[in-house]
């Protein structure tokens, strides 16, 4: 209610404005000094007739003169009449712009809506992250996956497995099993089930690769979302390795999904240009990042991946190791070649110093990472990715 008013004041002042000339009365011209001049010779004539001293006939010429210049003179110091009709289409105008504004406003903007300061909207989100469903609210929210075309043989054997794998809580093998299997059926929520378990068994010999299983099954089976349970498991991962792909790939997922796309940006940027993109978390992250980014108020474009042409992929599958590796160092010195010379973006060093990295080269990986401090020092995005790319390649320190 208060932004209308506020709205309401501010719209009668700017008319009144405008309108206020329109409403001033018209000043009075002063008289043109000839007029006076003119009637001032005019009775002169007489005078002089009744003097005798001017004849009636050239008196009469002189009369019609004198009255013409006074007759234009008076034209010319007429004043100007009032402008009614302008000034009542000045404020037809004036009520027609103002009913088109808050019309519009109406139709494209939100009224009633709340105001939204930056403390209220990040509160808003914190609550958003606090109060959000359990694991098991969410797969139980989750839409049903399609059914899947498999025999029926199959089927029964998964069931029996169900079955036969909790009378052995520490059978690996039969806990593998169900999850593979249970995916295949997807049956996401009890592949994770059964994920979760295999990661009890193997304790501390459980490895990256069967958190990041478990928590891709977490997030797919609630339908997309991060719950707590799977934040916790994020978490977990990233305090072992604090740039792990599919952890902070998610991680950015929960805060995108909870208002807070400025973070879930930063937390992509990297992973989205120097990562590998044929990887799910960061093929994922490049298809989001953009949007992120326009949501947050961030101006950015991300930038084309450059690698091996199609032909050049072809060519690779008919080579031997050796001129496998031949091919893949002569890309890399070709990139590091252009660097050298025409400059490039942030993303560019990063996937050099990942190259040299994949080479094993970390002599020459640790000397692109040190030149790239130096070109990039100043920006603290430039750096994230940079620095993302050396700890892939292992040369941070």
């Amino acid at each position: 209610m208060i932004f209308w008013l506020v709205c309401l004041v501010l719209t009668f002042m700017v008319a009144a404005l405008v309108i206020r000339p329109l409403l001033r009365p018209v000043q009075a011209v002063p008289e043109n000094p000839d007029v006076a001049l003119y009637k001032a010779q005019l009775a002169e004539i007489d005078r002089d007739v009744a003097r005798e001293v001017l004849a009636a006939e050239e008196a009469e010429q002189a009369r019609t003169e004198v009255a013409r210049r006074l007759l234009a003179a008076s034209k010319a110091t007429a004043p100007t009449a009032q402008n009614g009709p302008a000034m009542r289409s000045s404020i037809l105008i004036t009520l027609l712009v103002l009913g088109i504004s808050f019309g519009t406003y109406y139709a494209l903007g939100a009224p009633g809506y709340g105001d939204l300061p930056l403390q209220a909207r990040l509160d808003a989100s914190d609550a958003m992250r606090k109060n959000r469903p359990s694991q098991a609210a969410l797969e139980a929210a989750a839409p049903t996956p399609p059914p899947t075309d498999v025999p029926e043989e199959y089927s029964a054997a998964v069931a029996q497995l169900r079955t036969i794998a909790p009378t052995r809580p520490d059978d690996i093998e039969a806990w593998s099993r169900l999850a593979f299997h249970e995916v295949e059926l997807r049956n996401y929520a009890g592949a994770a089930r059964a994920q979760k378990r295999v990661i009890e068994i193997k304790g501390d010999d459980a490895g990256t690769a069967d958190r990041q299983r478990l928590l891709d099954l977490l997030v797919v089976a609630a339908g997309g979302f991060v719950s707590p349970e799977a934040e916790a498991l994020i978490n977990q991962m990233l305090n072992t390795d604090e740039n792990n792909t599919a952890a902070r790939y998610y991680l950015g997922m929960l805060y995108n999904q909870t208002d807070r796309p400025d973070i879930a940006y930063r937390m992509w940027r990297g992973m989205a240009e120097s990562g590998d993109p044929q990887s799910f978390h960061v093929a994922s992250a490049r298809a989001q990042i953009e949007d992120a980014a326009y949501r947050a108020g961030i101006d950015y474009t991300l930038p084309d991946i450059r690698g091996p042409s199609a032909a050049d992929i072809a060519n690779a599958e008919n080579m031997t190791a050796e001129e496998r590796q031949q091919m893949i160092g002569m890309m890399v010195a070709g990139l590091a070649d252009r660097l050298a010379t025409e400059g490039g973006t942030a993303a560019d060093w990063a996937r050099l110093i990942r190259a040299y990295g994949v080479l094993g080269d970390q002599e020459a990986a640790g000397a692109v990472w040190a030149e790239a401090r130096g070109v990039f020092g100043a920006s603290t995005e430039a750096m994230d990715v940079l620095t993302a790319a050396a700890d892939a390649a292992g040369v941070r320190q």
